[in-house]
């Protein structure tokens, strides 16, 4: 602990704590107020700090942190509208549940609706967005002030990791003068060890968690309702555990049940349970009257198919499981007959085995013709459609917004991360990229669907898991998080593909594209930024290339370029997914 003042000993009481709770990564706005922090997180060698100018790209690359983690990541400013720039960030890591302490510095009590400078009212600034508010306060560097700055790092890291669920914590902490290390004598008036070195290695306080096991009876009820239903499939959306794919695929063979999972549902890589149907958006456009399940069960988050979806609310008598841990509710179709709270990995392993030891027969259930199981059906329709599909993108030597992900998919290694915008990357990584073998990670900023801070996000991503990270995003992306390439030059593990279609490529598939003049539609979704990506990247010493066909896009992605521009056409872009689609239901009809 640093003891020069009273601010010093605070900070540094504060900070230690948050090094022993797990705190690994800190990313920081320079500013007066907040220096005493400043210092702690600088000077604390257990955590990595980023200086970063801009407080929303801070915010954004300390949430990518959490994202790639799963461990919470801090974020500092100073008082006044700096912290104003940290919203966005926050409600994307209350919508994604993503674990995330911020600090706001902030003026004493007496120098606040006084009209001092530089100050606003930031007393519960975020709202109902954060898991936990805490007005620290203004504290002598007595024990009771030690230990209350230590036990609220400890409180603060256990309400972000999820209590139950994760989420932004807010710490909003006054500072009287001297801001700076200037040495005070008799400052810290402290005589308690435990106020003044805290418990050593171990924290404060440290909360225990145990899984949430489903109960036996439940999963009796469970296995019961799944063995009756041999028509079903399993849906796995957006989430985070990667240690979800073996029991949730063991689920799925003993049920008998297709797996359809997106990719951010870390189930479609690395690619093992050969029931597995990747290419369901496409599927779910024709509606396959034989392939309409009874039951659904659900994993993670509703996938991002808006095709899926609607065909699956169209099912006349539907039944759907939700699995939901912690309790979000996040259930938009209103139609679960069952919400389960209950540990994931456990239900999924519970159920499995009861299906298995008792199901054998039941797996061997068969519909349509007699001869061929459920799931065979869906895997016969993915192959015959799939290859449909390759063979027509394979036929065009031109680069196209859907071949991007075949063609990332040839690069990508054990231990990367996948990043894609929301907008199209995220839906055509969803219906176009292949299963594969590596263990790769897949991110995006789902929670509220923005495009706002990607960049940061994907280098806050590479930076916190140290892994090389693939960043999909289109021009309109680019350009509204261009400060991000500021921290994305300090990643160097972090490669950006920008695809260049000269604006809003997905309004052309909405019904804005036909209602309204072409001039207006250009002006108020189309807008192109005029921006040119290779510049940008320049500006902030990041080699970029931009590719002009299949064979250069290959090429740069094996090379070191950290910024490939594709230059791709939005019409074009709209012509080329109808095509697929008709190619999909043709192929479909014909299987």
């Amino acid at each position: 602990m640093d003891a020069t003042n009273r601010n010093t000993a605070l900070a540094s009481a504060m900070v230690e704590e948050l090094a022993r709770c797990g705190v690994r990564r800190a990313l920081l706005s320079p500013g007066s107020r907040s220096t005493p922090l400043a210092l702690a997180l600088w000077r604390q060698p257990a955590i990595e700090v980023e200086v970063v100018l801009d407080e929303r790209d801070a915010a954004f690359g300390a949430l990518g942190s959490a994202l790639a983690t799963g461990v919470s990541a801090v974020v500092l400013c100073t008082s006044g509208s700096a912290a104003g720039h940290f919203h966005p960030a926050v409600i994307e890591a209350d919508e994604a549940s993503v674990p995330l302490i911020v600090l706001t510095a902030d003026r004493p009590p007496e120098l606040r609706g006084v009209g001092a400078g530089q100050t606003i009212d930031q007393l519960k600034l975020y709202g109902d967005a954060v898991r936990w508010f805490c007005e620290v306060g203004t504290h002598e560097a007595d024990d009771d002030g030690l230990l209350h700055f230590r036990s609220v790092a400890c409180r603060a890291y256990a309400a972000a990791a999820g209590d139950p669920r994760p989420g932004p914590v807010h710490l909003n902490v006054s500072w009287r003068e001297p801001l700076a290390p200037i040495p005070v004598e008799g400052a810290v008036t402290a005589t308690d060890r435990l106020a003044l070195e805290g418990r050593g290695e171990r924290p404060l306080s440290a909360v225990a968690r145990g899984p949430e096991a489903p109960d036996p009876l439940l999963l009796d009820e469970l296995a019961e309702r799944i063995a009756s239903a041999p028509r079903g499939l399993v849906l796995a959306g957006r989430q985070p555990d990667a240690g979800l794919a073996e029991p949730v695929c063991a689920l799925a063979e003993a049920a008998g049940y297709p797996l359809l999972a997106e990719p951010t549902s870390q189930l479609r890589w690395p690619h093992a349970y050969e029931g597995s149907v990747p290419g369901y958006d496409l599927i779910a456009r024709s509606r396959p009257a034989d392939l309409e399940p009874e039951l659904v069960l659900r994993v993670g988050e509703l996938p991002t198919s808006k095709a899926l979806r609607r065909w699956l609310g169209a099912v006349p008598g539907l039944r759907q499981i939700v699995i939901d841990p912690v309790g979000e509710w996040k259930e938009p179709t209103r139609r679960a007959e069952s919400i389960v709270r209950a540990d994931p990995r456990l239900l999924a392993a519970g159920l499995a085995a009861r299906l298995k030891a008792g199901a054998e027969a039941r797996r061997a259930a068969t519909a349509g013709d007699g001869d061929r199981s459920w799931r065979q059906l869906w895997v016969d329709a993915q192959h015959s459609m799939g290859s449909s599909l390759a063979e027509l993108l394979a036929d065009r030597d031109e680069l196209s917004e859907p071949g991007i992900w075949p063609a990332l998919a040839g690069v990508l290694r054990d231990g990367d991360q996948v990043l894609a915008a929301s907008s199209m990357p995220v839906r055509d990584q969803e219906s176009f990229l292949p299963p594969g073998r590596a263990r790769v990670r897949f991110l995006s900023n789902r929670g509220a669907n923005g495009i706002d801070g990607l960049i940061a996000t994907a280098a806050g991503a590479s930076l916190g898991a140290d892994a090389r990270t693939w960043a999909v995003l289109g021009d309109l992306a680019f350009a509204h998080d261009i400060g991000g390439l500021a921290l994305a030059a300090r990643a160097p593990k972090l490669r950006l593909l920008v695809l260049d279609n000269g604006g809003g490529g997905i309004f052309h598939f909405l019904p804005q594209a036909e209602a309204l003049p072409a001039e207006e539609f250009e002006a108020l979704l189309g807008t192109p930024s005029g921006l040119d990506p290779l510049a940008a990247a320049s500006l902030f010493g990041l080699s970029a290339a931009r590719v002009r066909s299949p064979a250069e896009l290959a090429a740069a992605l094996a090379g070191e370029a950290r910024v490939i521009v594709v230059p791709l056409d939005r019409r074009r872009n709209l012509e080329l997914h109808r095509e697929l689609a008709e190619a999909a239901a043709s192929a479909l009809s014909a299987a």
